[in-house]
């Protein structure tokens, strides 16, 4: 496994709850700020549509640059973050 952010382990080290947006690696206030002004306000939020679109890293990663105007690395980053975190809690 690739080397990931301590924002990454942090998030994947918990149940999802009512955990931010921007607690999800690759996102940030910007990005944030977008997603919460399309509806999606949680981290919740955003898994959801991650399980919407099948974990498929690149319809995902087209979906948040999309939205939210994310580069490649960002929505990689928060791609993965989300798979890891599935991994340990579904």
């Amino acid at each position: 496994m690739s080397s990931t952010s301590q924002k990454h382990r942090n998030f994947v080290a918990e149940p999802m709850g009512e955990k931010a947006v921007t607690d999800l690696a690759g996102i940030g206030g910007v990005l944030g700020d977008r997603l919460e002004k399309k509806g999606f306000d949680k981290a919740s939020v955003v898994l959801g549509q991650f399980l919407v679109l099948k974990k498929n890293k690149e319809l995902f990663v087209d979906w948040l640059k999309d939205t939210a105007g994310a580069n490649a690395k960002q929505a990689g980053d928060c791609h993965q973050c989300l798979s890891d975190w599935c991994d340990e809690f579904l």
